[in-house]
């Protein structure tokens, strides 16, 4: 067995997990596998978690989830089972939009084999979308409070009363700067000993 072969069976094995054949026809489960179908707008669409509303998705969390207890879950998995079935609502109006020929039976069968082969992938794609989104707040927030204490800054140094106190201020750290420059330099005033001559003479 040569080392593409184990390669192209794991690719077979992924597509199987992403398409169903319907009719002679194949149909990806995978959102993505559609995005060189896709325009801007569609791609932020189905990217960014949180484009559908609650009710929506809240009125669909038995039907893709008929066996999770909503109630043990804390805000962190609650959101990432929300947004994925906010994916498999947007993988199904996908799907229905770029194959109309699909009848109410066949679009069952998609949704049963999705619900099945894709439900930690979208799991996994939402969490990282989540903590993504997370990390990008954080950075902006951070941001945002560095230039509002720039800004706080700029309008104190730029006050008439700031600039009142800080003169007399910089005037004093200056002069203070000049006088111990000044003792610095000057020379000390300690007195030189000064030693006794000694006298030598022949007795």
């Amino acid at each position: 067995m040569t080392a593409t072969q184990p390669q192209d069976l794991q690719l077979q094995r992924r597509l199987q997990q992403d398409s169903i054949q319907l009719g002679g026809r194949t149909v990806y489960l995978n959102p993505f596998l559609y995005w060189r179908r896709f325009d801007s707008n569609t791609d932020r669409w189905l990217r960014e978690p949180g484009q559908l509303t609650e009710d929506q998705i809240t009125a669909n969390r038995r039907r893709f989830y008929p066996e999770l207890d909503w109630g043990e879950l804390d805000d962190h998995q609650t959101a990432v089972h929300d947004g994925a079935v906010e994916m498999f609502l947007k993988s199904l109006d996908l799907i229905s939009t770029f194959h109309p020929e699909l009848g109410s039976g066949q679009m069952l069968e998609v949704e049963r084999k999705m619900t099945i082969t894709k439900k930690k992938a979208f799991e996994r794609w939402v969490d990282k979308a989540l903590r993504r989104r997370s990390r990008e707040e954080v950075r902006e927030h951070r941001r945002f409070e560095r230039n509002r204490t720039w800004q706080a800054w700029r309008e104190w140094i730029a006050m008439d009363t700031t600039h009142k106190a800080l003169v007399p201020m910089v005037m004093l750290m200056v002069l203070s700067a000049v006088g111990g420059w000044s003792l610095g330099a000057s020379p000390s005033a300690c007195p030189t000993l000064t030693l006794p001559s000694v006298q030598t003479g022949v007795r």
